[in-house]
C-alpha cells in the first residue's frame, strides 16, 4: 500500500518535467479526440478489445438465448474466479454487482442493527452511498478538512467521531472528490478493535491499487469499470466469511438457495455480458504491466496538478503517491454549492472541450484531474491555460 505525501505541494520554482506518452495507449480506446478526457475516475473508459469481447458475448446471447441463459450462472462464477485471481481474493468471497451503490445497500442490509445504533460516515462520501446508510440507521457525519496533511490525521479525525452508539463505519477507500486514501489498514484495524463493523467504498481501488482488498474490511465494494478497464456496470462486493450467510440479494432469484455469491449475481433474464467480459479488462491491464500503468497515470495526474497549482487562487491538496488522481481547492466564491459546481463543470466541458470533476465545498470548491494511458500532457496544459477565465476573484 502506498503512503501519502505528508504535505501539500508548494508551487514549483522550475517548470515540471513532461511525462512521456504511454506507448500505444491512445489507440486502445475509441474516445473522441476533440475532447480532453481528464475525468477517467467518474465513468472510466472501455478499451476497444474489451468492447469487442462484450460484443461477441451479446451476439452469442442473441444467437441462442436458451443456451446462454441456462448456463450463465456457471459462466459468471468462472469469470468471478478470473477476477479473484487478479485481486488476490477468494472466488467465493466476492460477487459481481452493478455499482458501488448496490454494494453499499447489500452490505448495510446484512449488518445487524438495533434501535439506537448509528452509522459513521464522512463528508467525503459518495452521495448515494451515504444516502443508503441514512436509510438504514441514524448517521454521524465526520467532517474531514480536505487539507488534513496525512493518513494519521485522517485516522485520528475519524476515530474522534466515534460515539458509544457507533455500530458501523462506512468509509471511502480512495475518496472521490479529494482523491485521498481514507480507509487504510491501520484505521480499519483500529475500528475493528473497537467492535465497529467496517464497510469500505472502494469505487476507485480495483486497477488503481496493487492490493485493493488489503486491510480486511468486513464489507468492501469496488468498481471494475473505472481503473480496471471493464464494461460499464461491472463492480464487486467482497464479504468477510463471518458475514456471508447474512447477505441477501436485493431481489429474490432462482439462485437464492445457493447463497452468497450466486444469489446476489443471478438476475434471471438480464444483460450479463459486462460481467463476463470484465476479466478481459484486468487481463489487458496485466499485459500492459499494471505497475507501469499506475506509475504513468500518477505521473500525468501529478503533472496536471502542478500546472494548476501555478494558477492564482488554486491550492493543491495532500495526495497519495501512485494514485492516478489529484485534487486542488478552487478560490473562494468558486463552486461553493452543488449547483455551482455542476454549472462550472459543464461550462468547461462545453466551452473548452475538457472533462474534469468539479466538486462543491464551502469557501471554495475543488477540481480533480485524472491520468490515464490515453491522456496527453498538452491536454493538462490546455486546461491550465483556459481555467483562469472561469474562476472567481
Amino acid at each position: 500500500m502506498t503512503e501519502p505525501h505528508s504535505e501539500p505541494k508548494s508551487a514549483p520554482t522550475a517548470p515540471p518535467s513532461v511525462p512521456p506518452a504511454f506507448p500505444g495507449g491512445r489507440q486502445l480506446f475509441r474516445l473522441d479526440p476533440a475532447i480532453a478526457h481528464l475525468n477517467h475516475g467518474s465513468f472510466g473508459a472501455v478499451p476497444i478489445a474489451v468492447q469487442e469481447a462484450q460484443a461477441a458475448l451479446v451476439e452469442e446471447a442473441h444467437a441462442d438465448p436458451d443456451t446462454f441463459f441456462v448456463g450463465v450462472a456457471d459462466r459468471i462464477a468462472a469469470a468471478r474466479g478470473r477476477v479473484a485471481a487478479h485481486l488476490g481474493a477468494e472466488p467465493d468471497g466476492i460477487a459481481f454487482i452493478s455499482n458501488a451503490t448496490e454494494g453499499a445497500n447489500l452490505a448495510l442490509n446484512a449488518v445487524e442493527l438495533a434501535d439506537g445504533d448509528e452509522i459513521l460516515v464522512t463528508d467525503h462520501g459518495y452521495g448515494t452511498v451515504t444516502a443508503a446508510a441514512a436509510r438504514r440507521a441514524p448517521v454521524t457525519t465526520v467532517s474531514l478538512d480536505p487539507g488534513l496533511p496525512d493518513e494519521d490525521a485522517v485516522r485520528e479525525t475519524v476515530l474522534a467521531g466515534l460515539t458509544p452508539r457507533t455500530k458501523v463505519a462506512l468509509l471511502d477507500h480512495i475518496s472521490s472528490p479529494t482523491a485521498r486514501l481514507i480507509a487504510t489498514p491501520a484505521l480499519l484495524a483500529d475500528l475493528a478493535a473497537r467492535g465497529v463493523t467496517t464497510i469500505v467504498d472502494g469505487a476507485h481501488a480495483p486497477g488503481m491499487l496493487a492490493d485493493p482488498l488489503a486491510g480486511g474490511a468486513d464489507f468492501w465494494f469496488g468498481n471494475l469499470h473505472k481503473w480496471g478497464y471493464a464494461p460499464s456496470g461491472s463492480a464487486l462486493l467482497a464479504v468477510a466469511p463471518r458475514h456471508r450467510g447474512r447477505v441477501r440479494a436485493l431481489v429474490p432469484s432462482w439462485e437464492d438457495g445457493e447463497g452468497f455469491p450466486r444469489s446476489v449475481e443471478y438476475r434471471a433474464t438480464a444483460d450479463y455480458t459486462g460481467w463476463l467480459a470484465a476479466p478481459e479488462g484486468l487481463d489487458l491491464l496485466d499485459r500492459l504491466d499494471a505497475g507501469k500503468v499506475r506509475a504513468h497515470n500518477s505521473a500525468l495526474a501529478g503533472y496536471g496538478a502542478t500546472l494548476l497549482a501555478e494558477l492564482p487562487g488554486l491550492t493543491p491538496l495532500p495526495y497519495t503517491p501512485g494514485v492516478g488522481m489529484r485534487a486542488l481547492r478552487l478560490p473562494p466564491g468558486t463552486a461553493e454549492t452543488p449547483d455551482a459546481a455542476r454549472a462550472l463543470r459543464e461550462r468547461i466541458a462545453r466551452e473548452l472541450r475538457i472533462r474534469v470533476l468539479i466538486w462543491p465545498w464551502p469557501g471554495g470548491g475543488g477540481i480533480r484531474v485524472c491520468g490515464q494511458i490515453y491522456t496527453r500532457p498538452e491536454e493538462y496544459e490546455r486546461l491550465a491555460a483556459g481555467l483562469p477565465g472561469y474562476l472567481a476573484g
